[in-house]
């Protein structure tokens, strides 16, 4: 086989690109990269040098160029055209993982809930909790908006409306795992909210965020009933037993309801309070 210092076949430059035979054929066949040399035998050689190409190639075939516009590129060597075509395929690729961003902090979230949301009912149990952003819309300013007697389902489309505007105001990505923070010492009962919030993916310096603080807490599941205000009696009467450190406020959320909503079987909140220094059971 004729074969020349610096030539490669095209089965040996497939293996350097990590590609195949058959892709550098189709690259050939359309004048996208196309071999160096051509030897007396017929066969056709690259250079090593041609990596680059292949290299610049996958790099705009991951983001999505068409192979034309590639073509135009590399044939150009057109540095100010290179320049911009980048530029904007590097805009593409950074819209494409903001929205994976978001689409993983949505999953992980349900995930997350679902699996709490398998806690024995009403067992009051501590774990770690990673902190998290919320968009928290004080209680009173929500009740001023709303008819006296206006049910759970008015009540409901308020903050959804209210959150949801203030998310495309200020760009914030939220799951719309809906909760409502309890002031301490008092029972988990209308009058006794504070808040009510939705969770943000990320830290946002505007109005009405809240950060719920990574901690060691003490929770419950409520599971199969509307009515939580027994968990939340049953996780005061705990603390108090165990001579538990609780500190700030209490946080009520919806495990389920994203998914599983609309029968009360499928019910699932959880309680969870923050715990001082040594406010695990077992470890003080």
């Amino acid at each position: 086989m004729e074969r020349k210092t610096g030539w490669l076949s095209s089965g040996s430059f497939a293996a350097l690109c990590g590609t195949t035979k058959e892709t550098l054929r189709h690259y050939k066949d359309i004048g996208l990269l196309v071999p160096a040399h051509r030897g007396e035998n017929g066969y056709f050689y690259y250079d090593a040098g041609q990596f680059y190409d292949f290299y610049a190639i996958s790099i705009f075939r991951r983001t999505g160029t068409p192979l034309e516009k590639i073509r135009l590129c590399l044939q150009r060597q057109d540095a100010a055209e290179t320049l911009d075509l980048l530029q904007a395929q590097r805009e593409q690729l950074e819209r494409e993982r903001e929205q994976l961003e978001a689409m993983d902090f949505a999953l992980s979230g349900m995930i997350r809930n679902l699996c709490l949301g398998t806690a024995p009912d009403m067992v009051p149990k501590t774990a770690w909790f990673e902190r998290e952003h919320l968009l928290a819309l004080p209680a009173e300013e929500l009740e001023g908006e709303l008819d006296p007697s206006a049910g759970e389902e008015a009540r409901l489309i308020t903050v959804l409306e209210r959150c949801g505007a203030l998310c495309r105001k200020y760009g914030l990505q939220t799951d719309y795992q809906l909760g409502a923070v309890h002031r301490p010492g008092e029972r988990a009962e209308a009058g006794t909210i504070s808040h009510l919030y939705t969770r943000i993916q990320r830290r946002a310096e505007v109005p009405g965020y809240l950060e719920k603080p990574a901690g060691n807490y003490l929770y419950l599941c409520c599971r199969g009933r509307w009515d939580i205000s027994g968990g939340y009696d049953a996780l005061c009467a705990y603390i108090a037993e165990q001579h538990l450190p609780a500190e700030g406020s209490f946080y009520a959320c919806d495990l389920a309801g994203f998914i599983l909503n609309g029968q009360e079987k499928n019910a699932a909140t959880m309680i969870s309070v923050r715990l001082g220094d040594g406010g695990c059971p077992g470890q003080r």
